[in-house]
This record gives structure tokens, C-alpha cells and sequence, in this order.
């Protein structure tokens, strides 16, 4: 072990120098390992798509016949005898699939005499048309993107111009995807004092119901929510799952803990078709449960698409790097959101963090919340004495670009605040939520990451539209202490395959933090970067397991 210390360590160095290996240290991960993972999101976001799909029978079809036309000179009986009842038969049967957040595929049978050439106009509703040409039946198939999520109205149009008619089928389709509006962040679940609807605590293997659809301003429509779940004095060791109301309980984690722990995390969890989102205790004592809003998903034109950036530190109160010093207890500060690195000086609505509390003093807990208001009455990271833990946070942008930080303990702590993307009007990538999935297991395989070495993952290799996605890392049989780094790689799958690929730089930022033996979730909004392939970095000197659940992803058209 200690030998692989150093030449893991000595590769880093030369990294940092300028000196880099041939191949990535890495590259000898099991390229059919990394391709399973690949297998798996492609079969997830393909039966998230699959489950839209509209229908217009070709007896909707709308006829409309214009002045009889002659019959060509050359036409035989047959063809006689249609063209003197005028192409009766012509219509078409309409059923237009979701590809992606944005796409469609629409198979258009049209049924048409034999021999009358066609027109078929496509009216695509955005303001964009497609026409082709058939002569007799056909299955057409075409293909579309919409730059907007929400409904639209598909329009064919067939032309017998021989037989001067016309007919015209439409299908309302609706896009697969979903943008982000955010909220102020609120309670909308506490079984320690009722909110939501329940005073007690969640009892061994059950359920929490938490309405959403049509609570607290969130519309009834809403697809998904941007929900923090926090687990309050649980009375043994477990997880917490968190689904769609209606649905199969999958078998992914979002929370894990320990008897006795309050620890969070941030969740975005489809919403079921009566409204509530459901956590299932999958433990074998009871737990109080805590569920905050930061924002939701839906079609609306008005709602926000995303933008992913690579991480970047916008807050270190430990180099005074935004604030300076540790924060001190029930104290608020500010940082400049708006204008700050990669993010657009205007137009942003709300902005993906990762924050971290370390070093701190005593039990309290961090709340991330717009400028210009009062704290809410919400948790975004709860610690300990002496604790390292970070949680992701998606929180609302005041009206002057700015965002607030409270330490809620009595105690001072150190802060770091790291941005992995923002939501804006401008932001093309919708969401896509999929059905949870697990990506990479490690202990599968019993393949842990090394200590300063890293686990790559081609996501969205060769496929450019697909911006980030949505995991849950967790790490477990941590030997030692150390953080988490989630990345964008430079080097694409092909090289890794090839042992062409070149060893990577982290970025100065970290997604979760352990110690030793433990388990520990956090939420991550990965960006697929240039190459669709994304790095897991240990960024302790032990190894540890590495499991990483898929819940949803962002795409652009």
C-alpha cells in the first residue's frame, strides 16, 4: 500500500509541474467496468423518453376536397376509379415519441390510393416546417427538436394535388424535459412538530409522504423538486430513499446514516402524479425527517434552463477567500454570486453550490438563502464539534446577484462554497429526470479507489447534448480520512481504451468529505465537460468503495 502512496503521489507531482505520464495511472481500469456504466445511463434515459407518447388515429384525420380535378391522360382503370371518388382513402395516422428532454420522433402511415403522389407538409408548431413526398401508403418517420420544453402542436398536412385534396391530422405533444424555478427555501416536512402532516417520527422500513404539487406556491404540474432531506436522531443505522409517490421503490440511497446522526442531503426526486414526493426509512429504528424546498421542475415557458461549469471556489472563510475568518455564530455573510467566474453578470435565478463545514466549534448547522431577506427557517448542512461535511445546495439569487450564509450554531466554523452551475432564462439544458439507477459499484467488483487516484466514468461519451448529470456519490469502507472531487475529463473514452489518455488535474474543490470507516452521500450536479467522461477523485492517501446512483440528467437541444 505504502508503495502505491508514492508513485500515485509522484504522478500528481509531475502533474502539477508540467510533467505528465504517457497514459493516465488511471487508464488501467477495465475499460468493459467503465462501459457498463455508459450501458446502464443510455438504458435509464431511454425508459424515461419511452413513457411519452402521443397518439392521433388516422380517423381524426380532416378532409377537404377542392374542384374536381381530370384524371391523367394516363391513368389505367384503377387509377380512374380513384381519381372519380377523389382519393377517399387519403389520411394519416400520427404517434410522435420522446427522444430526449427536447426531441421527438413522429411515424406518420399515411394511407393514400395507389400510385397518387403526396405531399406531406409537417407543421411542427415552433415555427418550423419539414415537407417530403410519398407516392402511395407509406410510414414516414421524422425527427425534430424543440428548443422549448412544454406543448406543442404537430401538424401533417398530405396533398393530393392529382385529385385536389387535402387532409390534415394533428397530435399535442408534450417535451420529455423540464427547467427550474426557484424557491424560497421552506419547511415542507418536520415529523418532529407536524409539518406536512405527521408528529412522529418515521417508523422502521416506512413511509414519509411529502406533498408538493400545489403546497407552498409549487404548482400542481410540477415534475420534480429540488428537495434537502435531513435525518434527525435516527435510532439505528440506515438510509433513506426518496421516489415519486405511485411508483416502485427503487433500490438507490439518497441519505445514509448512523444511530444517533442528523446529517442532510440534497435531493432532486420526480414528482408522482398526485402530488407527493415519498421517503421510505430503510432502517430498523425510527427517524424524524426534515424536508426543505429550494425549488422545482416543471414545463413552464417561464421556468429557467441550466448551465453546468466546471467547480470553482467562490468561498473559503479559512484564506479569507469571500469571507474572512472563521464565520461566527448566529452570524450571517454574503457573497457575490451574479458577475463572480463563469456566471453571467445578469439573468440568473438561482445557483448549484456545494458548501462545506469544517473545523467547527460546536453542533450547529449552515442555512444558504437569496439576499435582501431574513433566514429562513431551513438547514443546508448540519455539523458537529470538529466535524468536516458538505452538502449540495441549489439556492435562490437575490435581486443584487448575491446570496446569504448563517451559521446557526453558537459556535464559530469555517465555511467553503464551491459553484457547480446556475439556472437562468438563457440556459438552453432541460431536466430530465430518470428512473434511479445504479451506475458504478465498486465493491461489485472489489476494485476500491486508490488514495489520490481517481475512477472515470464515459457518461456522455459522444453525445454533446447531455451537459451534466444528477448522482448521488457515496463512498464507504473509507480507510482513512479524505474529500471527494467530481470533474469533467479531459481525455475522451476513446483514449482510455487506447492507453493514450493523459493524467488529469483536479480542480481546488471538493463534493463530501469522511473520515475513517465511514459512509457518507452527497448530491452532485456533474458536468460532462468537452468529453462526456467524468472523474471521481479520492482525494484522501486511503482508499475507499465508490457507489454512484443516476437520477436524472440535463440536455440541451
Amino acid at each position: 500500500m505504502q508503495r502505491h502512496r508514492v508513485m500515485i503521489s509522484a504522478a500528481v507531482v509531475a502533474a502539477a509541474i508540467g510533467f505528465v505520464p504517457t497514459a493516465a495511472q488511471a487508464a488501467d481500469q477495465p475499460a468493459a467496468r467503465q462501459g457498463s456504466a455508459a450501458a446502464a445511463m443510455d438504458a435509464a434515459k431511454a425508459a424515461s423518453t419511452k413513457q411519452a407518447v402521443f397518439h392521433s388515429p388516422a380517423e381524426r384525420t380532416v378532409r377537404t376536397s377542392g374542384k374536381a380535378a381530370a384524371a391523367p391522360q394516363a391513368a389505367g382503370a384503377a387509377g380512374a376509379a380513384d381519381a372519380a371518388k377523389g382519393n377517399a382513402g387519403l389520411a394519416v395516422d400520427l404517434r410522435a415519441s420522446a427522444t430526449s428532454a427536447h426531441g421527438f420522433s413522429l411515424a406518420s402511415r399515411i394511407t393514400t390510393a395507389a400510385g397518387a403522389p403526396v405531399r406531406v407538409d409537417i407543421d411542427w408548431g415552433d415555427g418550423k416546417t419539414d415537407t417530403e413526398h410519398v407516392t402511395g401508403a407509406k410510414l414516414l418517420t421524422s425527427k425534430h427538436t424543440f428548443a422549448e420544453v412544454g406543448n406543442h402542436k404537430v401538424t401533417v398536412t398530405l396533398t393530393d394535388q392529382d385529385n385536389n385534396v387535402t387532409a390534415t391530422n394533428s397530435v399535442d405533444v408534450q417535451a420529455a424535459g423540464s427547467k427550474f424555478t426557484p424557491h424560497a427555501p421552506t419547511r415542507l416536512l418536520d415529523t418532529r412538530s407536524g409539518i406536512g402532516g405527521s408528529s412522529y417520527p418515521v417508523t422502521p422500513y416506512g413511509v414519509a409522504r411529502v406533498k408538493v404539487g400545489g403546497n407552498s406556491g409549487i404548482p400542481a404540474d410540477a415534475t420534480a423538486v429540488a428537495l434537502n432531506v435531513t435525518v434527525v436522531s435516527p435510532r439505528s443505522a440506515g438510509h433513506i430513499t426518496a421516489y415519486p409517490s405511485g411508483t416502485a421503490q427503487p433500490t438507490t440511497s439518497n441519505v445514509n446514516f448512523v444511530a444517533g446522526q442528523t446529517v442532510p442531503n440534497m435531493t432532486i426526486v420526480p414528482v408522482g402524479a398526485d402530488g407527493y414526493v415519498e421517503l421510505v426509512n430503510r432502517s430498523h429504528g425510527e427517524v424524524d425527517l426534515l424536508a426543505d424546498v429550494t425549488g422545482y421542475f416543471s414545463r413552464s415557458s417561464g421556468a429557467g434552463g441550466y448551465t453546468s461549469l466546471d467547480p470553482f471556489r467562490i468561498a473559503d472563510s479559512r484564506t479569507g477567500q469571500g469571507t474572512w475568518g472563521q464565520v461566527a455564530g448566529q452570524s450571517t455573510f454574503e457573497l457575490q454570486v451574479a458577475g463572480n467566474g463563469a456566471i453571467p453578470a445578469n439573468g440568473v435565478t438561482a445557483v448549484a453550490l456545494n458548501v462545506t463545514a469544517t473545523a467547527a466549534r460546536g453542533v450547529g448547522h449552515l442555512t444558504v438563502f437569496p439576499s435582501g431577506q431574513s433566514a429562513p427557517d431551513t438547514s443546508n448542512v448540519n455539523f458537529t464539534a470538529g466535524q468536516t461535511i458538505a452538502n449540495s445546495v441549489i439556492v435562490p439569487v437575490g435581486p443584487d446577484g448575491r446570496i446569504s450564509v448563517r451559521n446557526g450554531s453558537w459556535d464559530p466554523a469555517d465555511v467553503i462554497v464551491d459553484v457547480v452551475g446556475y439556472y437562468s432564462p438563457n440556459s438552453k439544458a432541460a431536466y430530465l429526470p430518470t428512473t434511479p439507477t445504479r451506475l458504478h459499484d465498486s465493491r461489485k467488483y472489489d476494485f476500491p479507489v486508490q488514495g489520490q487516484d481517481y475512477r472515470w466514468l464515459p457518461l456522455a461519451d459522444g453525445d454533446p447534448t447531455v451537459t451534466a448529470f444528477v448522482l448521488n456519490a457515496t463512498v464507504t469502507d473509507t480507510q482513512g480520512s479524505g474529500h471527494l472531487t467530481v470533474a469533467p475529463d479531459p481525455n475522451t473514452w476513446a483514449q482510455y481504451k487506447n492507453n493514450t489518455a493523459k493524467w488529469p488535474t483536479p480542480p481546488n474543490s471538493s463534493n463530501l468529505n469522511w473520515t475513517w470507516g465511514q459512509t457518507v452521500p452527497n448530491l452532485v450536479q456533474a458536468s460532462t465537460g468537452k468529453t462526456g467522461v467524468i472523474d471521481f477523485w479520492n482525494r484522501g492517501w486511503d482508499r475507499t468503495h465508490l457507489v454512484v446512483d443516476m437520477f436524472g440528467l440535463y440536455e440541451q437541444d
